[in-house]
Parts: C-alpha cells; sequence; structure tokens
C-alpha cells in the first residue's frame, strides 16, 4: 500500500499527466482522444449492425450517435460523483 495521501497520489497523477503533454507534439491529445472515440464508435456500429440487420447507413448513423452521447453522459455523471465524494471527504 502506497505512504502517500490522496491528495499526494492526485498531485502525482495531475504532475504525470502535465508532464506527459508538455512533451507531446502539438495536436497529440486531440489524436488520441479522437483515437478511443473513433474505437467507440466502431463497437458500437458493429454492434448495431448486428442488432439490427435491416437498417440503413443513416439508421446505424443515428443509433451510433445516441449511443456515444448517453456514453459521455454516462461517464461526466460518474465523475461528477467522484468530484462530489471527495469534496464530502468519501471513497471516490
Amino acid at each position: 500500500m502506497s505512504s502517500l495521501t490522496p491528495q499526494q497520489r492526485t498531485l502525482r497523477a495531475q504532475t504525470a499527466a502535465n508532464s506527459r503533454w508538455a512533451t507531446a507534439p502539438t495536436g497529440a491529445r486531440d489524436d488520441f482522444s479522437a483515437t478511443g472515440r473513433r474505437g467507440h464508435r466502431a463497437r458500437y456500429e458493429r454492434q448495431f449492425r448486428d442488432q439490427f440487420p435491416g437498417e440503413t447507413d443513416a439508421q446505424i448513423a443515428a443509433r451510433v450517435d445516441n449511443a456515444m452521447a448517453a456514453h459521455m453522459a454516462r461517464m461526466t455523471l460518474a465523475s461528477s460523483r467522484a468530484r462530489a465524494a471527495r469534496k464530502a471527504g468519501g471513497p471516490a
């Protein structure tokens, strides 16, 4: 178990992340997040093409857009809850 406090672990992680992005080529952060988004979109597209084989490309694209929006909303909610828990002094 680490001898660092939660605040120290947070600072260590922030330092590492900022150091990483400080030395990355311009636009690398956007490239990495775009790669992740493309992967999620591809997974949802495969899922919906299997689930709804008769739908058009436009219908599949609309389903994928909604699935991505729901995914991002779930992530935002989880992040909000974690911040609130940390602020209240509870587990994240």
